[in-house]
């Protein structure tokens, strides 16, 4: 069957391999040994893709302007597979980053029908107050905002639907002729949401990255075209030669570029017609590295916003897995029963793992014969994403499980136990966020 990735639909993927060749997803693992410290979900293989990761962590390495940024759409209880993303993008604002949170309101009342005034309830006493509960800080250069409040992204909007149509976004996500304009409108929003960390407001052109589960690819797929549409320049490498090629510039810009090229001393300048190439490069090292190629990027980038231009850099992404529900498949808003939400009840959230299914055979005897299969438990999986820190034990689980030697109660007892006292811990936080909400912009 084929896979199809819908960002507002209900979608399992069982074979995360098929992103790698399907969708042009890179594997994580092979930049996982370049991060020094890096976060649980890297380590244990919760985050498994990315796209351009590299130009993030080497920003990061560098100690040089970097950001994150992803957004919540309004339409049920933030729950533990939303922590994920709050966790993620948490752990880059905390290594540096410029940090960028959207509820997506707009997107909200567009597709789900949602009230503006639902959509601002549940945004801060679903998704906002958990967020900054969980560690996100008011620094000079992070922002909480609502999509319909923030301006300079929706005009950035606009711009961006000059640069895609409708036969385009259609084929994407699959709009038919019954689909408003308004949904349409949502899908700008949210490439703008993405884009508008690059603004100079914001610091200038960056990397940037958006921590999403894979069914939000076709977002970050769009954006990252919409990206290169606005540039005016394409900078590549080809064979022993760089060539910055006029997409849409105009003459002025081409002489520009020629000028900055000559003053940079990086080898010979010739300018054509719609493009100028630069030979006989007099640093051979730093062009194959990559590094040369890189700062004449840059350099192309600052006149473009010297000329009124954007200077997008594409954004990168990150991909983790989706949460096992606690009744089989996707954990979703809209099924209760196969999520526990951030502002359940503890007790009641001990009952739903009682009730919860797991990786365990049929009966009692069955499972000290063959062992249970942790990697098909959503108990299991609560220790692994979110209720252990120790590494050594979840191996020690494992083992124990696959072997036969612990049951399935035993398992459910001691993470409803955990999870009651996180959820004890977290409301708690959550409540001293409600009074913090002001500093990050927030009026209650």
């Amino acid at each position: 069957m084929e896979l199809k990735l819908d960002p507002w639909g209900a979608v399992h993927v069982d074979d995360y391999n098929k992103l790698f060749s399907e969708f042009g997803i890179s594997s994580f693992e092979q930049i996982l040994p370049q991060l020094q410290n890096p976060h649980p979900y890297m380590r244990r293989k919760i985050i498994f893709g990315h796209r351009n990761y590299d130009s993030v962590l080497a920003a990061m390495k560098r100690h040089e302007p970097f950001g994150v940024m992803s957004g919540f759409m309004p339409s049920g209880r933030a729950h533990f597979g939303h922590m994920m993303v709050m966790n993620e993008i948490i752990w880059h604002q905390q290594h540096g980053a410029d940090a960028y949170a959207a509820i997506a309101n707009m997107e909200a009342h567009a597709v789900r029908g949602i009230s503006w005034e639902k959509c601002r309830s549940l945004g801060i006493n679903e998704y906002l107050l958990s967020l900054i509960a969980l560690g996100f800080e008011p620094k000079e250069n992070s922002h909480i905002y609502f999509q319909s409040e923030n301006y300079k992204m929706r005009n950035l909007a606009f711009e961006l639907g000059r640069e895609a149509n409708f036969s385009e976004v259609s084929a994407i996500y699959g709009f038919s002729g019954e689909t408003h304009i308004s949904h349409m409108e949502s899908v700008m929003a949210q490439s703008a949401d993405i884009l508008h960390p690059q603004l100079k407001e914001f610091g200038g052109p960056k990397p940037v990255v958006i921590p999403v589960g894979a069914d939000q690819d076709p977002h970050i797929k769009l954006t990252r075209d919409l990206a290169y549409r606005m540039r005016k320049f394409l900078v590549e490498l080809r064979g022993d030669y760089i060539s910055i090629r006029g997409k849409a510039a105009s003459q002025e810009m081409m002489q520009a570029a020629e000028s900055a090229l000559l003053e940079a001393e990086i080898g010979k300048v010739k300018r054509y017609e719609e493009h100028i190439d630069v030979t006989e490069i007099l640093d051979q090292d730093r062009l194959t590295t990559g590094a040369l190629l890189e700062a004449v990027d840059r350099l192309i980038i600052d006149l473009e916003i010297k000329q009124g231009q954007y200077g997008f850099i594409p954004p990168a992404s990150l991909y983790h897995r989706f949460m096992t529900g606690l009744t089989g498949g996707k954990m979703s808003s809209s099924k209760p029963e196969s999520h526990i939400a951030l502002t359940e009840e503890p007790k009641e959230a001990g009952k739903k793992i009682m009730r919860a299914i797991t990786g365990g055979r049929q009966s009692l005897s069955e499972q000290k014969k063959m062992g249970g299969e942790p990697e098909k438990c959503s108990i299991y999986e609560f220790l692994v994403f979110h209720l252990s820190d120790d590494d050594k034990e979840l191996v020690e689980l494992d083992a124990e499980c696959r072997s036969g030697r612990r049951m399935c109660g035993t398992c459910k007892k001691d993470v409803a136990e955990r999870i009651e006292r996180f959820l004890r811990e977290h409301q708690q936080a959550r409540e001293a966020a409600r009074e913090r909400l002001p500093e990050f912009g927030i009026k209650i």
